[in-house]
């Protein structure tokens, strides 16, 4: 904890050493898996809830009515989003949250009914630390876990899944798409796997959940489809508000709360109910579909973007699944350069990007995704994420193909790895 502090210390020192310098008044954001602006439409459907229509939702007077029943009519766009019934659907702060809960949740609920009982627990190496965190410390309290390896692409097999199953699974957790490399991982078949498994006589069932939290955009999060019993996710991510998200539960998977207090959504929830976020994220979720026919043209913007890269600086890799892979996400490795030195020089001229995950830059340590996919440490740390997302433009783009090949050369000019 000492050391992710002192990191995060140094990470902010650089920062602040770098606005000292004068910064463009214009960006050309380029860091859309880290968060999405919020959609103007999204805030206007906010807005009545943060200013006249504030009441508290668990109130039973008529303004705590009004607002409970944005709650409901929020929850019930959510559902219809993922071909879920209403009370599947429980509002929470966000992915974190959320993923928190599927994996704790559903361990207390297996020993409130049997305290000797030793579940095991599936996941991969390059899931988010929301779901790798709570694991390691399931691991301290004598959990099973067992963290899969990924092939050179950042893919988990379903096969792999099938090995991995004991007697005593009771999770599998394997994130939906990968917020740093962008592969899109088989969750329809890992579910096929899991429910042949559940055929056979098993102490409990094995339980699946999956962080979509950069799904919605992109992917298909019909849960029926996918045959998921637990599902994250996060209005951020999908231009809406950030500190809001849910979780899908499927009806008759045991789970227990995380948060208690107030008893709100059927006692599994408690917290006063953030309204107005929570209608934002409805909203967020009401706009996804409309926003599908610029999918193609996100693709597009990113194969204009990787075929310019690979033919304008040498010694260039292109990270994760080409064709298995989120069509915003192009992630690089620049042989002989640092990404952080990258990241700090492109954002003096006037582009923000990504060394990887936003919730670990913070970091000294080389990304754990890439690592997971057999690449060197050395090589990891040249890595470079551009995410891009519905305000991208073309000229956003040219301008980080001219900047960004004279800044790879006069850091590879001054590194003893070049």
């Amino acid at each position: 904890m000492a050391l992710r502090l002192g990191c995060e210390a140094l990470f902010v020192a650089k920062i602040k050493f770098y606005q000292i310098i004068i910064m463009p008044k214009k960006i050309a954001y380029l860091d859309y898996s880290a968060t999405t602006p919020l959609d103007s439409r999204v805030l206007q459907a906010m807005l009545p809830y943060l200013k006249d229509n504030f009441a508290n939702a668990s109130s039973i007077h008529q303004p705590g009515l009004i607002a409970k029943a944005a709650v409901e009519e929020s929850r019930e766009t959510i559902a219809k989003f993922l071909g879920a019934q209403t009370e599947e659907v429980y509002f929470t702060s966000g992915a974190t949250e959320s993923d928190n809960w599927a994996i704790f949740g559903s361990v207390k609920a297996i020993r409130a009914k049997d305290k000797t009982f030793v579940p095991h627990i599936i996941t991969s190496r390059i899931e988010h630390e929301a779901v790798l965190d709570p694991l390691r410390e399931l691991e301290k309290e004598g959990v099973q876990v067992t963290f899969l390896p990924v092939d050179k692409k950042g893919l988990v097999s379903a096969e792999q899944v099938a090995r991995a199953i004991k007697p005593n699974t009771i999770l599998v957790t394997i994130m939906y798409a990968n917020n740093e490399v962008g592969t899109i991982q088989p969750i329809g078949a890992i579910s096929r796997i899991v429910h042949s498994a559940n055929e056979t006589k098993r102490a409990y069932k094995i339980r699946l959940h999956t962080d979509a939290t950069q799904a919605p955009a992109y992917c298909d999060c019909r849960v029926d489809k996918l045959r998921v019993d637990l599902l994250s996710l996060s209005a951020h991510k999908i231009y809406g508000p950030k500190g809001i998200g849910a979780l899908y539960v499927r009806k008759g998977t045991p789970l227990r709360p995380l948060m208690y207090g107030g008893g709100q959504q059927a006692g599994l929830r408690s917290g006063t109910y953030n309204v107005a976020a929570i209608v934002g994220l409805a909203k967020a979720v009401k706009l996804l579909p409309l926003a599908k026919n610029q999918n193609k043209e996100i693709r597009r913007l990113r194969d204009y973007l990787i075929g310019k890269i690979k033919r304008k600086i040498p010694s260039v890799m292109i990270n994760g699944d080409l064709a298995k892979r989120l069509p915003s996400n192009a992630h690089f490795i620049f042989k002989g350069v640092e990404g952080e030195s990258v990241l700090l020089m492109l954002s003096q001229k006037g582009v923000a990007i990504s060394t990887g995950s936003a919730c670990s830059s913070g970091s000294l340590e080389p990304s754990h995704v890439l690592l997971a996919m057999g690449i060197p440490p050395e090589l990891a740390h040249g890595s470079v994420r551009v995410t891009i997302g519905r305000q991208t433009v073309k000229r956003e783009l040219d301008l980080l193909i001219k900047e960004l090949p004279p800044i790879i050369k006069k850091l590879r000019a001054m590194s003893p790895l070049s």
